[in-house]
């Protein structure tokens, strides 16, 4: 079974400040943290396709079984993140993105089935990423579809690994694309995804702390509680 690890790239040894500590600096550590994230300019922060509750959107409907809400939005979310991604494909390749990257140039890098640890380009990391949930959402083990069917015991363990890959294309996308998302007026659908993932996976209890980390200052620009 594939699998996903993130390393801090050998690069990349100044430490990004937090939303927290951007206030302390001088205007100009300011404007450099904008620059190399533009994601956290209010311009951009602050547009999206919709303002739906988005608390009211991702909690439990009352009579539903868990295992059924959390299987029917990680399909939900897997066919809007696979088609929005699919959008940007042909700026991320192997030439623009050797290496599969997130904020702070954290790489991420691919566990294949004999647990060797794959470092590649974006475009064939998100391509083992797409392959790999498009397997399990099909698998009829794993994703029950007929009546009468039962969840397996690994399932919620299988939704969070699907949740944090999802994050982790996302995550390339605002690092590595965001000016292509902006000039193609893509950047409302991206932060009313990124917006909707998040919130679901704090309300579910489906992404860990550290996994978010690299785009918390997001999570916070965009007025969502803190994954901790």
């Amino acid at each position: 079974m594939g699998g996903c690890q993130s390393h801090p790239s050998a690069a990349d040894t100044q430490i990004v400040p937090q939303p927290s500590d951007v206030n302390k600096l001088g205007d100009n550590n300011n404007e450099l943290v904008l620059e190399e994230r533009p994601y956290l300019q209010q311009q951009y922060v602050s547009e999206r396709i919709t303002h739906t509750d988005i608390t009211a959107l991702t909690a439990l409907p009352p009579g539903l079984d868990q295992a059924e809400w959390l299987a029917s939005n990680t399909v939900a979310f897997f066919k809007h993140i696979n088609l929005f991604s699919s959008t940007l494909s042909e700026l991320c390749t192997p030439t623009t993105c050797p290496t599969a990257c997130g904020p702070n140039n954290i790489v991420y890098t691919w566990t294949d089935d004999q647990g060797k640890k794959l470092r590649c380009s974006a475009p064939l990391y998100f391509d083992y990423t797409m392959s790999y949930i498009q397997d399990l959402l099909t698998d009829e083990d794993v994703f029950p579809t007929r009546a009468g069917s039962v969840f397996p015991a690994g399932f919620v363990f299988l939704v969070k690994k699907v949740f944090l890959l999802l994050f982790r294309v996302l995550a390339h996308i605002y690092w590595s694309h965001y000016r292509e998302a902006l000039v193609l007026g893509l950047h409302p659908h991206l932060n009313t995804l990124f917006i909707h993932l998040t919130h679901f996976s704090l309300q579910h209890d489906l992404l860990e702390a550290e996994h978010t980390q690299p785009l918390q200052d997001l999570i916070i620009a965009l007025g969502q509680y803190s994954l901790t």
